[in-house]
């Protein structure tokens, strides 16, 4: 009854050229996330990318795959990130889900890895069996904006009758908080925001241990899953455009004129994150959170996502974050224990927020 259906990277490319994934009643993916997809410096040839489950003979559901690898003592050690897990309503409960994972599992040897997952996939996943939840991340998100009336109708009912009484009062909120943060003291040392890297970036961040280079982390920012604009894709069930995304890599100076900290931020729709940071020391990073105080005031940021456990304390400590709210955040890490097997004992990826599908969205 359930027939599947993969793409390497040739045939991807040739079903999206060829118009193949825009007939059918839902679109398995864009044309910008297949040629990102495509494109991964880490991909092989033949490793499967996409995955199409198909009920009589209709679109019923799909998966993607993110190839990724460890070089552990000069062995590389195959994986793949599963992402975009999708099943139709109309044809759910008739065990689709389930022959897209065990597909996934068969092509990359069981060595999958999920992160940033929806609750159901979450779920289904732990049903597989043979998954364990390692290397977790506890993050913080801070609020800089109130938003009473997104929040309020989105949970209640007769919250959008409301909901422009709630942007009025949002809006003198706001407005008292951006005339505080005025008063606020710019930063007094020298910092350099560039749109690409540099010479300087490449050859500074070439010295710390990390999952990433720098080619692979500007190859992604170069082809991303989203584009900036309004435009949407109705029928594509998971991020693809937004009005702003952006990418910044910031250069942080001593007194000496040495660079000592560099990140990549990424702005999305009044949103920010920090896929990467590195710096010499954490006692560093007390500059890079006088400069994302500046940077969110100027920009108007909603929210900054952190998951870099030296900078959410070095916010904690020195109090220079102009935040009015705050949560915590966890993430986690499911690993097919085929995979950890393989994997040497008390093995750390030192994963980075941006590590996996998370640096695309």
């Amino acid at each position: 009854m359930i027939q599947l259906k993969t793409f390497n990277k040739k045939q991807l490319d040739d079903f999206v050229s060829s118009g193949g994934f825009r007939q059918y009643d839902f679109l398995p993916i864009t044309k910008h996330r297949a040629l990102s997809h495509s494109k991964n410096p880490k991909a092989l040839d033949e490793q499967t990318l996409l995955i199409l489950a198909f009920y009589n003979d209709q679109l019923a559901g799909y998966l993607g795959c993110l190839p990724d690898y460890f070089i552990i003592d000069e062995k590389k050690i195959e994986y793949t990130w599963l992402s975009t897990l999708y099943v139709s309503e109309e044809f759910r409960g008739k065990k689709v889900a389930k022959a897209l994972l065990e597909k996934a599992l068969a092509d990359y040897k069981s060595h999958v890895v999920m992160a940033e997952f929806t609750k159901e996939a979450e779920v289904f996943f732990n049903k597989m069996g043979n998954v364990e939840n390692v290397f977790p991340k506890n993050g913080k998100r801070y609020y800089f904006k109130i938003d009473s009336a997104a929040v309020i109708s989105d949970k209640k009912s007769w919250g959008k009758t409301l909901s422009p009484i709630f942007k009025i009062v949002d809006g003198i909120a706001n407005f008292l908080i951006d005339i505080k943060n005025i008063l606020i003291n710019k930063p007094d040392f020298r910092v350099e925001v560039l749109d690409a890297v540099d010479t300087e970036i490449i050859n500074f961040t070439s010295t710390f241990q990390n999952k990433r280079n720098i080619d692979e982390i500007n190859y992604f920012i170069t082809h991303p899953w989203i584009l900036e604009g309004r435009k949407k894709d109705n029928n594509y069930f998971f991020s693809s455009y937004a009005e702003v995304f952006k990418y910044f890599w910031i250069k942080i100076y001593d007194e000496q004129e040495n660079l000592e900290t560099c990140s990549l931020l990424l702005l999305r729709d009044g949103h920010l994150k920090t896929p990467y940071i590195f710096s010499k020391t954490d006692g560093n990073l007390n500059k890079l959170v006088q400069f994302l105080n500046d940077f969110i005031i100027k920009n108007k940021i909603k929210t900054f996502t952190s998951y870099h456990e030296g900078l959410n304390k070095e916010i904690r400590v020195s109090d220079a974050l102009s935040k009015i709210y705050e949560r915590d955040f966890k993430r986690d890490y499911l690993f097919r224990k085929e995979l950890l097997q393989s994997l040497p004992k008390n093995f750390n990826p030192y994963y980075q927020d941006g590590d996996g599908d998370c640096m695309m969205t």
